[in-house]
């Protein structure tokens, strides 16, 4: 695997990207108009129509803390910059030449285009819709599609859980739990929060008095930045040598694994010396030791002797007293219920026992470094991640920051 430069490559080439609001693809546009705002042009595909989605990328994307380095660095001349590489395109990937309306720009994309990234965070073919991420699968082979057409495409970048199998040259990146950024400027918050951040988010706010995990389990995530960084690698590199298919598992738990008991320490570790200040001005105070709830019958046996009673007892102290307990009650139904569901939606993670295999993605690691790219700017090597000072200096302060 040869490569040059990947700031070379990335001068004057055309890129189609699909899932402009979401968390990776903000992190990829920002990524190449800071490290090299001599790309030629980027096509953004936003689902709404032309005015709301130039005026909502503006507001959504552009605006925020996300672009402050980018602005720093480009200083005057990043308005300019925006306004001639960035094509916000009105469109859907549900219909056929994904909802563009436009034909001399349909013609001008098929004619200019070299790659397509379809940023689809979760695949299945299994049914029509996704309903977890909202990802119809027809979208993304409505993308591929559209790529076939584009007489000058030299890859087709798919990020996603899923699987594509298609006449292209294709790369697809299949990132595991995505962090905030590592090393980049902006921590890159997602609404509907992960796994750890809804743990994090619970258990700082008073919330949490237990974890329900298995202890030794390891949690395979990745920051935000390594995962842009690889896809910008592999593209660069295939766009070059030219694959069927070549599939990357972007995951940390082959190579630096963090168990559920360290995340917990975190947590305790932050929370019990810098407590979160409510609206009040208060500090919030966490469970110092939390219990831990190896399995799910654990959790529910737990739940039904500890809360459960005392629900009850409040429900029949609240129909006596003529609703006087009403809003305690509720509070405490509500919890219940809250906390029963995040158990449940997030089970598959919190007592998953495998790891990821990340070999493809280590050789080519290995084949950037040999050809000197310039890995200081493309760092994607979860194996230098200190976690102890990321998820304590990073990470979780982060969290409070911007998502508390």
């Amino acid at each position: 695997m040869e490569f040059g430069s990947i700031l070379q490559f990335l001068e004057n080439k055309n890129l189609f990207v699909t899932g402009v609001t979401g968390f990776l693809s903000k992190i990829f546009v920002e990524k190449i108009l800071r490290v090299q705002p001599n790309v030629k042009k980027l096509y953004l595909l936003r689902a709404s129509d032309a005015t709301s989605a130039s005026h909502r990328f503006h507001n959504e994307v552009i605006r925020k803390d996300l672009y402050r380095v980018a602005k720093e660095k480009l200083g005057a001349n990043f308005d300019a910059i925006i306004s001639k590489k960035i094509n916000i395109i009105s469109g859907d990937i549900c219909y056929e030449d994904l909802g563009i309306k436009d034909s001399s720009l349909r013609e001008e994309m098929k004619n200019e285009l070299d790659i397509v990234l379809n940023f689809a965070a979760t695949t299945r073919f299994d049914e029509r819709y996704d309903i977890a991420f909202g990802t119809n699968t027809i979208g993304a082979k409505n993308v591929m599609c559209f790529a076939k057409l584009c007489l000058k495409l030299k890859l087709f970048v798919h990020i996603s859980t899923g699987h594509l199998k298609e006449n292209l040259p294709l790369v697809i990146i299949r990132p595991s739990m995505i962090t905030s950024t590592y090393k980049e400027p902006f921590p890159g918050w997602i609404e509907g929060a992960r796994t750890i951040d809804a743990l994090t988010l619970s258990y700082g706010k008073g919330r949490l008095t237990f974890f329900v995990a298995g202890p030794a389990l390891i949690i395979d995530v990745i920051p935000g930045d390594m995962v842009v960084n690889a896809i910008i690698v592999a593209m660069v590199a295939h766009a070059n040598q030219p694959c069927d298919e070549v599939i990357y598992h972007v995951g940390s738990s082959v190579r630096n694994p963090i168990r559920c008991s360290s995340f917990k320490d975190y947590l305790i570790r932050h929370f019990t010396k810098k407590p979160w200040i409510n609206q009040n001005g208060k500090p919030v105070k966490v469970v110092s030791k939390p219990t831990m709830l190896n399995c799910v019958s654990n959790f529910q046996r737990f739940i039904r002797i500890r809360y459960l009673p005392l629900l009850k007892g409040l429900k029949l102290a609240n129909i006596i007293s003529c609703q006087s307990f009403q809003g305690t009650y509720s509070n405490l139904s509500r919890r219940i219920k809250l906390v029963k569901r995040l158990v449940e939606l997030y089970q598959p993670y919190l007592f998953f026992h495998g790891i990821f295999d990340d070999f493809n993605l280590d050789k080519l690691r290995t084949a950037a470094e040999e050809n000197g790219i310039e890995t200081d700017i493309f760092l994607m090597d979860p194996k230098l991640i200190d976690w102890d000072d990321y998820f304590l200096n990073t990470h979780i302060p982060g969290m409070v920051k911007y998502v508390f």
